[in-house]
Order: C-alpha cells, then structure tokens, then sequence
C-alpha cells in the first residue's frame, strides 16, 4: 500500500472512531429504560412533586436518541451560601468549581460539553411575564450526546452530594433543553475539515517526494 493511501487509511480510521464516539446510535429511550430513570429520580430526590415527575417522564418520552443543548441562565450569590464544604471565604466561583469537579469529567466521558459560556452585560433586555427575572449573572449552552448521557450523569450517586454546591452558589436558574441543535462548531465538522486538510497536505508531500 502507498504512503498516500496509507495516509487517508489513517485519517479515515481517526475520524470513524472519533464520529462513532461522539455521536448516539442507540436511538430513543425505551420504556424499561424510563421506568429505571424515573425510579432513579424519585430516590435521589424523595420530596418531587408529581408535576416535576411529570415533566422528566414527557422529556424522556418525547426522546429523539440525538444529541441537544441544554441552555442555561444563572444568577450567583455574591457570597456562597454556608453550607457543609463551603469554607467561610470560599467565593463563589470557588464553590462552583467544587460541583464541576464531578459535572465536567462526567460530561466528558458521555461525549457531552459546553458550546458556548458568557457573563451578563446588563440586566435582562426584553420581559414579558417574568417578574423577578430581571437580574442574571451568566448564560451557557451545554451539549449532550443524548437525553440517556443526560440522565445517566443526573442519576449517579455521585452527583447527589455535588449538586449541593450548585444550590449554595446559585440565586436562581433556569435550564431548558433545545432540540435539534446544529451549529457551524461542530466538533465532527470541524475534525473532518482538519483531517481533510491534514491528508492532502500530507498527500501533497508524498507525491512531491516521488
């Protein structure tokens, strides 16, 4: 086999595992596996209310099996509230590094990550029907490979203590997920127009040789 055929070899084999990775193939969540999830829920969180149960069993029901943003608006104490591993001069970035210390290596291993993050630059510009909903510290979108990644990392026990954090740090927020999500960024466009360009340049070079 030539150089040039071993090269886009290489390329095509470092783009398939990286697309088979990053992309769900698994398809919707199936009954069995929502009656896991919502039992998962409802011991993680005893106090539910049958609305908030409601809500995760019509997300999970409505599943495409394709990955999504969730969207994220945030409102920070300026203290942290004092809770149990909240030091008295813990900021509150610092404790929300505390709760990404379990969120980001999760996230990473389900294929899932932020796309985009933002302070806020002046309070909210348009409202209707939303008082009290003025006033925001950040935006985020973050995305997931599938609802199942979503729930698997909501639902590991590890996540209980962790989301402590979150509560101590945060004033309020909201979080809704946007489904379909397609985006210029996207990593498997991105690594296909690199590998591309990695494999000609590469071809280039080994007929210039011959």
């Amino acid at each position: 086999m030539t150089a040039i055929r071993w090269t886009w070899l290489i390329v095509a084999v470092i783009y398939l595992a990286f697309f088979s990775w990053y992309t769900s193939f698994e398809g919707p969540l199936t009954e069995a596996e929502i009656d896991h999830y919502l039992e998962l829920s409802e011991a993680r969180d005893p106090d539910s209310s049958a609305e908030d149960l409601a809500r995760i069993r019509a997300f999970m029901e409505e599943d495409t099996g394709d990955d999504f943003v969730m969207i994220n608006v945030i409102h920070l104490h300026d203290t942290p509230l004092q809770i149990d591993g909240v030091a008295p001069d813990d900021t509150t970035d610092d404790v929300l590094a505390k709760y990404m210390e379990y969120m980001f290596p999760a996230m990473l291993s389900q294929a899932s990550h932020p796309v985009f993050r933002g302070s806020a630059v002046s309070p909210a510009m348009d409202i209707m029907n939303a008082d009290g909903m003025e006033i925001w510290s950040a935006g985020a979108g973050v995305r997931y490979r599938s609802r199942r990644d979503l729930l698997e990392i909501g639902t590991n026990p590890a996540f209980a203590g962790r989301h402590e954090f979150k509560v101590a740090a945060m004033v309020k927020t909201i979080a809704f997920p946007v489904d379909p999500f397609n985006y210029l960024g996207d990593p498997r466009l991105v690594l296909a127009l690199l590998l591309g360009l990695i494999g000609c340049g590469l071809s280039w070079l080994f007929a210039v040789r011959r």
